[in-house]
């Protein structure tokens, strides 16, 4: 069995970490695969879903393999931290289609920062987020010091990346951490259910969307409004918007083509 599961259908990729001896740990290899799956969707695909199988997301660096491969210090753990683990993160940030993380039990250290690096976050009932690098004498190394203070504000994120707590699904939820919280029964179905509703929507838009809306957090107010409205002008001339404006007057549905 493959350690990463692959499927296409409704217009929608999911991604599934799949090992059960390590709750899904990563190493460079998987990493590398994980980043070309997300880089490679064909044209078809308008959204992904990355997870975990078992009842675990992603419990970060296999460190139990990086040890017997000998790439916990030197050039070596350098290489595949640079490379290995921060190209997935680069994947799903730089990636055009919008991107789900959907937790369903730990999302620990680098897994943690997998979920923060995908757009939006599912969570089940019994998903736990952890920035526990604190308590290996670490720090988070996955953009979790860029990410986790956008997302839940920076006291909340100082406070976590400093002690290392552990923040259950509904808590998640009230800080602003996950999106929506879904008992574990239903959350895939669920999931992919929203995944599907953006995957029909127009791709123009997600990618513009997503391009203003990552731009912005490091811009002001003039370039936020610059951005949208070269990004809005494009749109109006594209054929989905068009498609758009026709399923509007004839009341339905439209069929949004991507140009």
């Amino acid at each position: 069995m493959t350690d990463l599961q692959l499927e296409d259908l409704d217009g929608v990729r999911t991604i599934t970490i799949d090992r059960a001896s390590s709750r899904n740990a990563l190493t460079t290899e998987l990493c590398d695969r994980l980043a070309a799956a997300i880089r490679g969707v064909p044209d078809e695909v308008r959204a992904i879903v990355l997870t975990g199988a078992h009842g675990a997301f992603c419990s970060g660096l296999d460190l139990k393999d990086a040890m017997q491969r000998g790439i916990t210090s030197g050039p070596a753990i350098e290489r595949g931290l640079r490379e290995s683990f921060h190209g997935v993160i680069r994947a799903l940030v730089e990636s055009d289609r919008p991107t789900i993380a959907l937790v369903d039990g730990a999302a620990a250290g680098f897994g943690c920062d997998l979920a923060l690096a995908c757009d939006l976050r599912v969570v089940s009932d019994r998903g736990v987020f952890g920035e526990i690098f604190v308590k290996r004498g670490l720090m988070p190394d996955g953009g979790g010091t860029w990410h986790l203070p956008r997302i839940v504000g920076l006291g909340r994120a100082l406070e976590l990346m400093l002690t290392g707590d552990l923040v259950a699904a509904d808590e998640a939820l009230r800080i602003g951490l996950a999106n929506r919280v879904i008992a574990h029964a239903e959350v895939h179905a669920r999931t992919h259910e929203l995944a599907r509703t953006i995957a029909q929507g127009p791709p123009l838009v997600h990618r513009a969307v997503k391009r203003a809306v990552y731009a912005g957090l490091d811009g002001d107010l003039t370039a936020a409004l610059d951005r949208e409205a070269t990004g809005q002008l494009a749109l109006l001339a594209s054929r989905d918007f068009g498609e758009g404006v026709t399923a509007f007057l004839q009341k339905r549905p439209p069929k949004f083509e991507g140009r």
